[in-house]
């Protein structure tokens, strides 16, 4: 059996809490929402739910600027970032920027919703539920129209920074 010894307990503040999450390795992808104004953010919150149906989900504060707009957006763009996209994260990380000013490079996309450009893949997604937890509100969404690129590696978030893996050879499609 484990020693107790090295246990710590969330405390109020959830400083214990937030450096065990530091291990954990996560995608950064920026969620975009139409206008106006435009809305944008980076997240590495964003996770499958379910393929049967299709359904993805990814976090917000509900005290974030972007918050007003995916409140009430339809449709959101899902982008999955490359390694190289490490300024366009820190870019939608920013607030009191126009995170859609240059060197930001977009289009409209479907529905209106910014398609950012060279990203690892984007997806356009319908969004069916949004659920508040605590300061948080996880919002649940059904891929509508999918991108990828044929090659390239994720961006990724570790420790408090951006990082990537090595570039693999492409599984078998």
């Amino acid at each position: 059996m484990a020693s107790t010894d090295d246990l710590a307990p969330v405390d109020a503040d959830v400083t214990e809490l937030r450096r065990l999450l530091s291990h954990q390795a996560s995608t950064v992808a920026v969620v975009t929402a139409p206008g106006p104004p435009l809305t944008g953010f980076t997240a590495t919150s964003f996770t499958t739910v379910s393929l049967r149906p299709p359904v993805v989900s990814f976090c917000l504060d509900t005290a974030a600027s972007s918050w007003p707009a995916v409140a009430v957006a339809r449709h959101v763009g899902v982008h999955l970032l490359a390694h190289h996209q490490q300024d366009l994260a820190r870019t939608f990380a920013t607030s009191g920027i126009d995170r859609f000013a240059a060197p930001t490079r977009w289009r409209p996309g479907p529905e209106e919703v910014p398609v950012l450009a060279d990203t690892l893949a984007w997806m356009l997604c319908r969004v069916i539920d949004r659920v508040t937890v605590g300061s948080h509100a996880i919002v649940l969404a059904e891929p509508e129209l999918l991108h990828r690129a044929d090659a390239g590696s994720p961006l990724l978030y570790h420790r408090g920074g951006y990082t990537g893996l090595p570039v693999a050879r492409e599984a078998a499609r």
